[in-house]
């Protein structure tokens, strides 16, 4: 973590709603368009890019197509350890057209308008679904891909049971050999958005944390943060049962995380890390992963490579393992997924878009 929890400004957050990642709740299925599925920050090829994955078919229900043309799917900036964000990027999509794709715009906020839902900012970039879109410092895509994220929700599911119960991890039912990826053939939604080493908040050497959120229109008029998304596997690990959406990390800001919810973090981690007999002073080691998740934020260097690592958290790629990176971290032991970057080789692009659409 590069900043301290600090008190946030005052800025109107909403309290309503909650955040899914993928399998969280069976209302994803629902309401899919909206929940985050993953966040990805690294190097392209000519800046820095940013990919945020919604509306998973790993539900095996039926998956409402396109992105919500009620909503907005902001990618939220800060720069050089800034409290608030200092730039957001703002897509927003209108209604499916009778070949299934979407008019989308972009607009870039700076400075106070980056956190100002009432502010509408400066249009950057505007084009459809499925096709490269430019504009200003920006290349953006946007569709349905196949979804680069892996796991073995069996061993999701012993990690699950080890924190629900502050017991030892158990994993004699399941072999890492025997490992399976349960979102094999699964597609998302996905926006990519790539930034230029031109633009001037972003030049190389920059340190930045990135976080995106989903926001819907009110009848009121204003807007509603539906979900958030930062660090992976937050949800899967330490809120599965959420099926009602209510926990209010969803409709947070970043900058209260560990005020309002580090010490359920840590306490937590002590309790099955004292199971586990892996940490020596279980209540300290709880409240540094506490400090290294919260604020819940990807930070990353801008210009270098990118890893979601044991060593290293420097923003992510779609091929880091980070199943395997957040199990070993809150349990402090290390904890192999009996899985490799391999398995999602084929939904991964080394040029832009660098995701791959689904049905190709």
């Amino acid at each position: 973590m590069f900043w301290a929890d600090r008190l946030c400004r005052a800025v109107p957050l909403t309290r309503e709603t909650a955040m899914s990642h993928h399998l969280d709740t069976p209302l994803a299925a629902q309401s899919g368009q909206l929940y985050l599925d993953d966040l990805f920050v690294f190097d392209g090829k000519r800046g820095t890019v940013l990919v945020m994955d919604v509306n998973s078919s790993v539900t095996r229900a039926d998956i409402k197509p396109g992105f919500h043309h009620e909503a907005r799917y902001e990618f939220k900036v800060h720069v050089d350890g800034s409290e608030m964000e200092e730039l957001t990027y703002r897509v927003a999509f209108g209604e499916l057209d009778g070949q299934g794709r979407q008019e989308l715009t972009v607009h870039a906020l700076t400075g106070a308008e980056a956190y100002d839902d009432a502010a509408t900012g400066t249009p950057v970039a505007q084009g459809r679904t499925g096709e490269e879109v430019t504009g200003g410092h920006l290349r953006v895509w946007a569709g349905r891909i196949t979804d680069p994220f892996y796991i073995d929700l069996d061993q999701l599911a012993t990690v699950n049971d080890a924190f629900k119960n502050g017991a030892p991890l158990d994993r004699s039912a399941w072999r890492p050999e025997n490992a399976k990826n349960s979102f094999a053939g699964t597609t998302v939604d996905s926006i990519v958005i790539e930034v230029s080493r031109d633009e001037p908040m972003l030049r190389v050497g920059t340190r930045i944390g990135v976080w995106a959120a989903t926001k819907l229109a009110t009848d009121a008029g204003g807007w509603r943060q539906i979900n958030r998304a930062g660090h992976p596997m937050m949800w899967p690990i330490f809120w599965p049962t959420d099926t009602d959406f209510s926990n209010p990390a969803n409709t947070r800001h970043p900058c209260e995380d560990l005020r309002a919810d580090g010490e359920e973090i840590a306490s937590t981690v002590a309790r099955v890390v004292a199971a586990n007999g892996t940490a020596p002073d279980p209540g300290a080691y709880g409240w540094s992963v506490a400090r290294e998740v919260y604020p819940d934020v990807l930070t990353y260097q801008v210009g270098t490579p990118a890893n979601y690592g044991f060593a290293l958290r420097n923003g992510r790629t779609m091929a880091d393992n980070a199943p395997e990176v957040m199990f070993s971290l809150v349990l402090n032991t290390g904890v192999t997924s009996g899985l490799t970057p391999d398995v999602t080789r084929d939904a991964r692009a080394v040029s832009f878009p660098y995701v791959v659409p689904a049905g190709r």
